[in-house]
């Protein structure tokens, strides 16, 4: 059984902890399980139905109706919430991270189709798949989910971005280039296949190297696309000689490296303005507007 400690199911549900010991004594509700040393933790079922719960208080249904109902009842009326017009992103982050926990891809698809129907696609990936990621990411530091619930949910999400990608036209012999790619020792993908999107969007031409590309091979092909710029993410930990090499790369190349992922593992002070960390798709979208107004 997958287990969630008290931090992750307050991080994960925006339930308190307080909130969560006060409703096992009065309602006897969502009784949690106890470790040999008396430490509370929560099964994937329990989660599921705080996540719930908490859409449901967040939308002005009280506690002591909500512990009355039967589960299919919470289901139905989190369904309603999370799909209709005014719902807010936390309400639909929320509900997506039972779609994770439940590999439920057609509740997925309906959560999804639906913001895109009320936002648009960009704004679907910039205000709710990105937030998404980075709620989840709370469970996954902790390495409490499943490998096949954090496949599942990253597969679907990076099959949506890849299609939408496709039906943007490509940029004109005009538009600015951007060269995306991911060093070796990096496998996390969907940030990129994110920036490629909003680059893509917003008119640039890109060239998606994907995974794994060797650095010295970046030196040709920056030769020969001359782009504008590059984008990488950077999530994996380096050791000291990284920073070194990577600075040494990006004087020979002479191109800006934009990059987002883990803040910590650079310091773009040391590349004299060569390197600049960003710390969400707002303002990935920003600097490419300073770089080709």
């Amino acid at each position: 059984m997958i287990t969630y400690s008290v931090a992750q199911v307050e991080a994960l549900t925006g339930i308190s902890a307080h909130s969560l010991r006060i409703w096992e004594r009065r309602f006897d509700f969502v009784e949690p399980f106890r470790t040999d040393t008396n430490i509370r933790y929560y099964s994937d079922d329990q989660l599921k139905k705080l996540i719930n719960v908490g859409i449901l208080l967040r939308n002005d249904h009280k506690i002591s109706k909500v512990v009355a109902m039967k589960d299919a009842e919470i289901h139905d009326l989190v369904s309603k919430i999370v799909l209709q017009p005014n719902s807010s992103s936390e309400e639909d982050i929320k509900a997506l991270a039972v779609c994770m926990i439940e590999m439920n891809e057609l509740k997925f698809i309906e959560i999804y189709n639906a913001y895109i129907q009320r936002h648009g696609l960009l704004k679907t990936y910039v205000s709710l798949i990105y937030p998404f990621l980075n709620h989840v990411g709370v469970l996954w530091g902790t390495n409490k989910a499943m490998p096949a619930q954090e496949h599942f949910i990253s597969n679907l999400i990076r099959q949506k971005l890849i299609a939408a990608t496709d039906a943007l036209p490509l940029g004109d012999k005009d538009a600015p280039d951007l060269l995306l790619f991911l060093l070796d020792g990096e496998d996390h993908e969907i940030g990129l296949l994110l920036a490629n999107y909003i680059a893509r969007e917003m008119g640039w031409r890109t060239y998606y190297l994907g995974q794994d590309v060797p650095s010295d091979n970046l030196i040709s092909v920056t030769a020969q696309l001359k782009p504008l710029a590059m984008f990488t993410m950077m999530i994996s930990p380096r050791n000291a000689k990284f920073e070194i090499m990577l600075g040494e790369l990006l004087e020979t190349i002479g191109i800006p490296l934009l990059y987002s992922g883990n803040p910590t593992l650079l310091d773009p002070t040391a590349f004299e303005k060569k390197a600049t960390y960003l710390n969400s798709p707002e303002a990935f979208i920003d600097h490419l507007k300073n770089l080709h107004p």
